[in-house]
């Protein structure tokens, strides 16, 4: 019986008292309606910094600038190129340098965001007239970009793009 008794009470001191997680879970309910109730930013003003950064992309790219990718671009960036590649930030970056192409214009028209709280999808479609491999080429793409709100404002996560007919054989 001694026994015994040694090894409920061993039991006792080992295990993790039953209130505490209900305590936790308590925590973690009241954290969770706390930032329901908070007051959010106004939206439209959200919807209008995404689309600011949808139109600096582009011009971005028109300007091979990887600066500004560098500083919106997540780094565990990962996206879909219009021919189908897989890329991250470094290989996106490369891309957008590409010495093959020479953008005359690169414009985002047709630009809608729906907000998702710490999210943002972008849809805008990219048309854009260049030289690729000493070839004049027009196209234009749909793209797609998710965005994540974070301390530092917003950053792209992921995006793709498709193009539209007819297709052409470029580096973005």
């Amino acid at each position: 019986m001694k026994k015994m008794t040694i090894l409920v009470v061993i039991w006792l001191a080992v295990s993790p008292p039953m209130h505490s997680q209900e305590d936790a879970r308590q925590a973690l309910r009241s954290a969770c309606m706390e930032a329901c109730l908070r007051e959010r930013p106004n939206a439209d003003l959200q919807r209008q910094e995404v689309i600011v950064l949808e139109r600096e992309a582009v011009r971005a790219v028109l300007l091979g600038d990887a600066t500004f990718f560098r500083r919106v671009y997540s780094d565990d960036f990962s996206g879909v190129l219009s021919r189908g590649e897989v890329v991250d930030k470094t290989s996106f970056i490369k891309a957008v340098q590409s010495p093959q192409i020479k953008y005359e214009s690169f414009t985002a028209s047709d630009v809608k965001v729906r907000l998702y709280r710490d999210l943002a999808v972008a849809t805008s479609t990219w048309s854009m007239r260049a030289v690729l491999r000493g070839q004049p080429v027009t196209s234009q793409m749909r793209a797609v970009h998710v965005y994540m709100y974070t301390s530092s404002g917003y950053r792209v996560v992921t995006g793709q793009t498709t193009m539209l007919p007819p297709h052409i054989d470029q580096p973005l």
